[in-house]
């Protein structure tokens, strides 16, 4: 804390303000200490335990792969953007609408992969599934 103390040289009255700026800084920090904890408490309840089944590929899935360099392939064979829109808008009017599976390199731009999902969305199809491989087990 400072105190200023006003010098005159014909007065000899002293006059102290308190300089609050850092007591409340410190008054901040004990109240974001307290609450902080109490902040970070959530509600405690049981989620649902469940397995990820693998995804059954039925013959009217669509697979549509995006390789590294953000090419397209339509059940591996590649295509151009607006041919995959026109294939997409076809597949959309069949009933039972099929799938997309939607396969992405690991390294292909978010860009390219979300084209694919855009050019699904302006098909009308109405799922989308990400195809990813499972993790390594062991340690």
């Amino acid at each position: 804390m400072a105190i200023n103390v006003k010098q005159d040289g014909d007065d000899d009255e002293v006059i102290a303000a308190i300089n609050t700026t850092p007591l409340v800084d410190v008054v901040l920090l004990i109240i974001f200490l307290i609450t902080i904890p109490v902040v970070t408490h959530t509600v405690p309840v049981q989620l649902p335990k469940e397995t990820v089944n693998p995804l059954q590929t039925r013959p009217d899935s669509i697979e549509i792969a995006v390789n590294k360099d953000g090419d397209f392939f339509w059940n591996e064979k590649r295509v151009d953007a607006p041919t995959l829109l026109a294939r997409l808008k076809l597949a959309s009017v069949k009933a039972p609408q099929p799938e997309v599976h939607v396969r992405g390199d690991q390294t292909t731009r978010y860009e390219a992969i979300g084209r694919v999902v855009t050019a699904c969305e302006r098909a009308g199809i109405s799922k989308v599934s990400f195809i990813t491989q499972p993790p390594a087990r062991g340690g």
